[in-house]
C-alpha cells in the first residue's frame, strides 16, 4: 500500500473502533408495514403464484398480488397470507415453497423469526389463452 492509502485505512480503523461494537451503537426498529411488504414480495416471487383479478361491485379494477397480515412479536412472528395460484399448479408444492420463501426472506432481511405461515389460496387463475393462428 502507498502511504496515503495506509493512512486512510488506519483512519477508517480508528473511526470503526471509536464507534464501538455494532450491537452497542443503537437500535433498529422495522415497521410492520415493511415486514408485511417483505412477506408479500417473497410470496409473489414464488413460481406458481400469480396476480388475481380485482373486482369492486363486479367491475374489474386491475389485479392484486399476495396479501399478508402479521401478528405476534418480531421474535415469534405469525404470518397469514392470502394469494392466488396459476391453474393447474400443484397447490401443495407451491404453498410449501411460499412458506419456505417467506420464512427465509423475513429472517434474512429483517432478522425476524417466523413461527407460522398460514396460507389461504383464494383463487386459481388459468393461464392466459394463446391466440390460434389459422
Amino acid at each position: 500500500m502507498s502511504a496515503p492509502a495506509t493512512e486512510r485505512a488506519e483512519a477508517a480503523t480508528e473511526r470503526t473502533s471509536a464507534a464501538g461494537d455494532p450491537a452497542e451503537r443503537g437500535s433498529l426498529d422495522i415497521d410492520r408495514a415493511v415486514l408485511r411488504k417483505i412477506a408479500e414480495h417473497a410470496a409473489d416471487c414464488v413460481s406458481g403464484t400469480t396476480r388475481a383479478p380485482r373486482r369492486i361491485v363486479g367491475v374489474g379494477v386491475g389485479t392484486q398480488g399476495s396479501s399478508a397480515r402479521l401478528t405476534g412479536p418480531d421474535r415469534e412472528l405469525r404470518v397469514r397470507l392470502d394469494l392466488a395460484l396459476r391453474y393447474p399448479a400443484p397447490v401443495r408444492d407451491a404453498v410449501r415453497e411460499v412458506r419456505e420463501r417467506v420464512r427465509e426472506e423475513l429472517s434474512r432481511q429483517a432478522g425476524c423469526r417466523v413461527t407460522a405461515v398460514e396460507v389461504t389460496v383464494s383463487a386459481l387463475v388459468p393461464a392466459p389463452k394463446r391466440d390460434r393462428v389459422e
